[in-house]
């Protein structure tokens, strides 16, 4: 069944579209306090749709990422109390003092390493305002950490673009099923 492939299709064509920059924007905003997906789905497609503005894409990205991350900032540091059976509903609190443990160990480095990984950056924002760490050192390791990782991506679609895009579109069906597999044994064990 072609279905991410159509997905994939769609995508590359609505990362062409006039708007998708603010889309980006957008995205990358929400991603770094409270949404789910992270801006790559979409950096991406829009680098391997148009290669020469894939660093200004990055820079978007980066840039609305920074100051949505400030969002979850002020979030974790106004409004934690008023959060905190949000939190607990979805079983993140074990998550959330594991993280705050993380800050005691290792400071600003673990903002500088979560903005470059694929963990939930947005828990990291969130914990850096409730541990009330200082603001320009997280600002600084979340510009740092945050810009690497998306220009990493618009380099790599920049210069292997059309490569990768073979690649991609040969294994998207079967890397969805996997990660669709992933996500329901994951969610299997969880209920269980």
């Amino acid at each position: 069944m072609s279905l991410f492939s159509s997905l994939y299709d769609k995508t590359l064509m609505w990362a062409q579209h006039p708007k998708a920059p603010w889309y980006l924007g957008g995205m990358s905003f929400a991603e770094s306090s409270f949404f789910p997906i992270p801006p790559d789905v979409m950096l991406m497609p829009m680098a391997l749709a148009k290669p020469e503005k894939a660093f200004h894409f990055a820079w978007i990205t980066t840039v609305f990422s920074l100051l949505g991350g400030l969002l979850g900032y002020a979030i974790g540091y106004w409004l934690l109390e008023s959060i905190w059976p949000m939190i607990q509903s979805v079983g993140y609190e074990a998550k959330y003092h594991q993280i705050e443990g993380f800050f005691k160990e290792y400071g600003v480095w673990i903002v500088f390493a979560a903005g470059f990984s694929p963990i939930p950056y947005k828990l990291f924002t969130v914990t850096a305002g409730a541990t009330n760490m200082a603001l320009l050192p997280f600002l600084l390791a979340s510009f740092v950490g945050r810009g690497a990782r998306f220009f990493l991506v618009a380099w790599l679609m920049k210069i292997g673009g059309e490569r990768y895009e073979a690649n991609i579109r040969k294994w998207i069906d079967w890397l969805g099923w996997i990660v669709v597999i992933l996500i329901g044994l994951y969610l299997g064990f969880k209920l269980l």
